[in-house]
């Protein structure tokens, strides 16, 4: 009976979405939705869906920020979901719309960032680290000094993902400091090393992915599942996970007040915490989720790969960033627009 009854409830909301025949605008990061699963959303609902890309959490805020950009929902990291919140840019969510919210994984349902999860609902969850070509560079790849001080090998061959929190507390945790520091001597030091290291750097750049594959980049600070892709392409790559301290993170999906079509987004909310859709995102962009259940549907290779599954002697490393005070976000922005120039 339950089956049956999961089964006709099913194909009632695929009958009324098709119906409805809606619009759903994603905005969502770069390379980093499953063009299957969005195929399978539409065949079930009749909802096309528009995805607009960006590069940064710093990108996607300011675009938001500005108003009128037409956009529904959006993915940011865990630390800018406050922000948003604050800024009331994303609307609380009525979590009776959302019939599989119980789906939520037990460690992902109250955290921090988003108490109860009032405002947003999980995508997926990673790491920062580095990712290394080992044809170029044969020495200790676990290390943030390769981004920091670059070694000679690897000087002209390296890019920085563009992404303030992470690539400015990954610069603080190699000099010892801690997440949303306002020690201005140590933030002098960081700013120094950064600065003499950006002329070893060849760029700056979001599309990691094909370019590490293709051997165009030797190394690069990344994320984990972008360099799962990579050594999938090409077996030399390998991925470090900083012994200084590195972030996690955890992307959440969240309804933008300004939607339009709050209908559409509550049905693509609850589509994604199906635990067979959970698995597709993960399958596509490589990163865990936060759907409990979705295990049994994940790839094989994703359950031992060396970027998914943290060596225990790099575990007590990783930590989620915290929503720094706004006194923080100034110092940061300053020394990131000093090295972006």
């Amino acid at each position: 009976m339950k089956t049956y009854l999961i089964a006709t409830t099913a194909l009632l909301g695929s009958a009324l979405g098709a119906l409805a025949d809606g619009q759903l605008n994603l905005y969502n990061w770069g390379n980093y939705t499953s063009p299957e699963l969005i195929q399978k959303f539409t065949d079930e609902t009749g909802i096309a869906v528009t995805i607009t890309d960006y590069d940064s959490n710093t990108t996607a805020l300011t675009k938001v920020e500005a108003g009128g950009s037409g956009f529904d929902l959006v993915v940011p990291s865990a630390n800018y979901i406050p922000v948003y919140v604050r800024k009331g840019l994303i609307a609380e969510l009525d979590h009776s719309r959302i019939p599989n919210i119980g789906n939520i994984a037990a460690e992902w349902k109250d955290v921090p960032w988003d108490p109860g999860r009032t405002h947003s609902v999980p995508w997926q969850w990673g790491s920062v680290g580095i990712a290394v070509n080992t044809s170029v560079y044969s020495g200790d790849v676990n290390t943030s000094e390769l981004f920091m001080d670059p070694p000679p090998e690897l000087v002209g061959k390296i890019n920085v993902v563009p992404e303030m929190t992470d690539v400015i507390n990954m610069a603080i945790f190699n000099l010892g400091g801690e997440a949303c520091t306002e020690d201005l001597v140590l933030l002098k030091k960081v700013r120094d090393k950064m600065m003499a290291a950006k002329p070893k750097w060849l760029s700056m750049d979001y599309g990691t992915t094909d370019k590490l594959s293709s051997g165009d980049y030797a190394a690069s600070v990344n994320w984990n599942g972008s360099t799962m892709r990579a050594r999938i392409n090409n077996p030399d790559i390998v991925y470090g996970y900083p012994k200084e301290g590195y972030p996690l993170f955890m992307d959440s999906v969240a309804l933008l007040s300004d939607a339009q079509n709050v209908d559409e987004a509550y049905q693509f909310i609850n589509f994604i915490l199906e635990p067979e859709n959970a698995a597709m995102i993960s399958g596509f962009a490589r990163y865990a989720n936060g759907v409990a259940g979705s295990e049994e549907f994940m790839p094989e290779d994703m359950k031992t790969a060396p970027e998914i599954v943290t060596p225990a002697e790099f575990a007590a490393g990783g930590k989620f960033l915290p929503t720094c005070p706004q006194s923080a976000v100034d110092l940061y922005t300053a020394i990131w627009t000093e090295l972006l120039k």
